[in-house]
């Protein structure tokens, strides 16, 4: 194919699709027991310099619980697909972020991020390359098919296309332009469901987002689940299992897991809490207090749970209409 034009974006995570589908036939596909602790799972699993990824969007079912166990261990100079909101914008404010795929870190309408900003303009962060929403998600698609890139209309005739390492290139079957995207293997993906057994058969109610693509572009996948159910329950209905258990490495127990965000129909998200960290995250200083309180001063998930409060999570729960 002729390659019309190209992004001046830097490729950060080459694919090498080959290698990546020997990793594949090389995991374990034996049902063991795959339950630990956020603690045992982020020393295990997350080192220096590692290319990780979130999935949903907004502050819809965003793993926390994990985010949140990484700034603890503090694990630096990671790379990060920036597609995520409240999750991205604490492991920035952390300071761990070198290097981003990104398209939008905002609170919505509390608008644009404040701390990617100051990353940026401070040089933590060392380079940026921009994507669309959609784009991410074929190029998560791609490595799930085994395939090095993937051609998309997404970003064509945009100044995001001139910022990505995407291509145009000339189709050679209507001669129209195109552009590829390539492929992106995560070296950890972390998701958070709705349940999921002791193996790491997910299930996820509501909107299921990326999940089935990003789990299956990841050579090493992180789940924490709202509640651990056995596996019986799971082949009741196995149509509903979009992460089957060969593709998890560890399954983590984190009711919860998604707070100051939302769980489709079992509770909302922390308006309040959002509205706050929009708010502190303005200034440097009161960004470090924030942290301190809600992560660096606590020991887990379950210390968190209680600052939180049972009364304010019984009253996110009684939000949803049907719960």
């Amino acid at each position: 194919m002729e390659i019309i034009k190209s992004g001046i974006g830097e490729l950060l995570q080459p694919p090498d699709v080959n290698a990546f589908r020997d990793w594949n036939r090389n995991k374990s596909k034996s049902l063991i027991d795959k339950r630990m602790t956020e603690a045992e799972v982020v020393k295990r699993f997350i080192h220096e310099g590692d290319y990780i990824g979130t999935e949903l969007y907004g502050t819809v079912r965003c793993p926390m619980s994990i985010v949140n166990e990484i700034i603890r261990q503090d694990i630096k100079n990671l790379r990060l697909v920036g597609q995520g909101v409240y999750e991205s914008d604490v492991l920035l404010a952390a300071g761990l972020v070198k290097e981003m795929d990104f398209t939008y870190i905002g609170l919505e309408l509390y608008g644009i991020s404040h701390v990617i900003r100051r990353e940026i303009d401070a040089g933590r962060v060392e380079k940026i390359v921009e994507w669309s929403n959609g784009a991410l998600v074929w190029r998560f698609k791609a490595a799930a098919m085994g395939v090095p890139f993937i051609p998309v209309r997404s970003m064509l005739g945009t100044d995001t296309f001139k910022y990505s390492a995407a291509k145009l290139v000339e189709c050679p079957y209507t001669g129209d332009p195109i552009a590829l995207v390539p492929a992106l293997i995560l070296d950890v993906g972390i998701i958070h469901v709705h349940r999921a057994d002791k193996y790491g058969n997910c299930q996820i109610d509501g909107i299921t987002g990326f999940a089935y693509e990003m789990s299956r572009a990841s050579k090493t996948l992180i789940v924490s689940a709202e509640e651990i159910i056995p596996t019986e329950e799971i082949r009741r209905q196995p149509d509903r299992t979009i992460i089957p258990y060969y593709l998890v490495d560890a399954v983590v127990h984190a009711p919860f897991g998604s707070h100051p965000g939302e769980m489709c129909y079992l509770y909302e998200r922390d308006e309040e809490h959002i509205q706050h960290w929009a708010e502190v995250s303005k200034k440097p200083e009161t960004t470090q207090e924030y942290l301190e309180k809600y992560i660096y001063n606590l020991k887990d998930h379950q210390e968190y749970l209680e600052l939180i409060g049972e009364e304010r999570l019984r009253e996110l729960r009684e939000m949803v209409p049907c719960s």
